[in-house]
């Protein structure tokens, strides 16, 4: 009896760890929640203001990454945000209007994705996104680009435990949202990072330009002055200035007498920002092309003879260039390679090919 006894009890303790083991095996195994920080390498650069709300870390911006990459936020699975935005090209396009999954193009030339965490003055060539998280999830929705519903994208990533188990990782919890969604997106777009150009190096004394380079960077740096032509420069840093080449504002730089797009107007509705676009970063500018917010040039000569003769008037045209529109900027051939030159030097030695930015599928 003792025996039969022993034998039941063996028996149920065996049946109790079996049972474990099998609900065990519905739950993930070694699937935590990380804070582990992202730590960012900004090279010259000042600390960027990331959002107190959406600190970088390592399992947010993989994350992030993976939905930049991922073909299910589309309606038909086969478009991603790095289908306009590739990494060989200083994530844009090349071509001047992207293509969406219906076939139908964009209105805008796709926007540059490096050194977000620097911007500040809101997203789009109109700033209509408040915040780099609000952008992420507009693409997503636009008809002409990936045409998807934001609750269908949710039902989709939901199917996955491979998701399921990340969103764990960077959120702590595997419930799936587009707000998370759009936090983790922020996180990674905000750690790309460009700090790596023979610009950077010469500002660390490890290169020096050459003669024409150096020329070009003067005459990038020198004021415009109408009254002595011989010592006048191109102006440019006073759009494109500080260590990422760009000031935080929308401006009318003389493209149009009269406007099809109406530009920053559309998202204030105040007439005095009818023509004006983000100023963007100069840095990577010669993998960039085609040039402007509808990538009318195909060139950097053509946006420099555009800047050189051929700003048009207009009421909301920027002052500093009203004051150029008349006589030009006198660059012979000579000043305008020796410009060229230096914004050459602007270009990432590492961004087209950091595999911390590339696809991770």
């Amino acid at each position: 009896m003792k025996i039969k006894s022993l034998f039941l009890i063996l028996i149920g303790v065996a049946i109790f760890i079996a049972s474990c083991k099998d609900e065990a095996t519905d739950q993930p195994q070694g699937i935590v929640h990380d804070t582990t920080p992202y730590m960012l390498n900004y090279g010259n650069l000042p600390a960027p203001n990331i959002a107190t709300d959406n600190q970088l870390t390592i399992q947010g911006v993989k994350l992030g990454r993976m939905l930049f990459y991922e073909k299910m936020l589309s309606g038909d699975g086969e478009m991603a945000c790095a289908s306009c935005h590739l990494q060989e090209f200083a994530f844009t396009d090349t071509a001047r209007f992207s293509t969406g999954i219906q076939g139908l193009k964009g209105g805008r030339q796709a926007m540059t994705v490096f050194n977000m965490a620097w911007h500040e003055n809101e997203f789009f060539w109109d700033g209509r996104a408040h915040l780099l998280r609000d952008q992420s999830l507009l693409p997503i929705q636009d008809e002409l680009e990936m045409d998807e519903t934001l609750d269908n994208v949710v039902a989709k990533l939901k199917e996955s435990q491979t998701y399921k188990d990340q969103f764990i990782r960077a959120f702590g919890t595997d419930e799936i949202t587009s707000e998370k969604m759009s936090l983790a997106m922020e996180q990674f777009m905000n750690s790309i990072m460009s700090i790596n150009s023979k610009y950077d190096d010469f500002l660390q004394d490890s290169t020096v330009f050459n003669a024409s380079e150096k020329r070009g960077f003067k005459l990038f740096t020198t004021d415009y002055n109408p009254f002595f032509p011989n010592e006048s420069g191109a102006d440019c840093q006073h759009c494109h200035s500080g260590l990422n080449f760009e000031n935080d504002k929308y401006m009318n730089n003389g493209l149009d007498a009269s406007f099809d797009d109406n530009g920053r107007e559309k998202a204030t509705n105040n007439a005095a920002d009818i023509g004006k676009f983000k100023v963007t970063s100069l840095r990577n500018i010669a993998l960039t092309a085609p040039y402007m917010h509808d990538g009318r040039f195909n060139t950097l000569e053509e946006v420099v003879d555009h800047y050189n003769a051929q700003i048009k008037a207009s009421a909301t045209l920027d002052p500093a260039l009203e004051q150029t529109r008349e006589k030009g900027l006198f660059l012979d051939a000579q000043d305008k390679a020796d410009l060229i030159a230096f914004l050459n030097t602007l270009t990432d030695k590492d961004l087209t090919t950091n595999t911390e930015y590339s696809s991770p599928f």
